[in-house]
């Protein structure tokens, strides 16, 4: 159990590099969303960011950050049922481990979600940067 605070934090680390890039993450998500001319819908869930990856990213920075996410994506969730396997306790319908695990699911629809975010920062973003910055994918 001594390694789970590690794996945390690494985590965490990671999860900070990939926020510092997150317009980056944006920007390659519609460029493979451009090339696969499909930028009307919104993404709803990682399975699209992992087909977009797939099929339409011909960029090499575009496929590091969109893998970065993916990769994340994957270690948070194996962390996830990690943790539901040590302590059974955390498995029960809306927990925080298991409302992690639903969101983390290739194929749960994501864009109802929302970051909280503050507001003297988010006033001076335009909506789509506001919109791309704070929610969803």
């Amino acid at each position: 159990m001594c390694e789970a605070p590690q794996t945390l934090k690494n985590l965490e680390d990671r999860c900070k590099v990939f926020r510092q890039q997150q317009f980056i993450f944006i920007r390659a998500l519609d460029n493979a969303r451009e090339n696969a001319h499909d930028k009307i819908n919104p993404v709803k869930n990682i399975s699209q960011v992992q087909h977009y990856l797939d099929n339409n990213c011909h960029n090499l920075t575009d496929k590091r950050i969109l893998n970065m996410f993916l990769d994340t994506c994957s270690d948070l969730n194996k962390y996830c049922t990690r943790m539901e396997t040590k302590h059974p306790e955390t498995n029960k319908s809306g927990a925080p481990v298991s409302k992690c695990k639903t969101l983390l699911h290739p194929t749960s629809d994501l864009t109802s979600v929302r970051a909280k975010y503050p507001h003297d920062v988010v006033n001076r973003l335009s909506c789509d940067e506001a919109k791309n910055f704070y929610g969803g994918i």
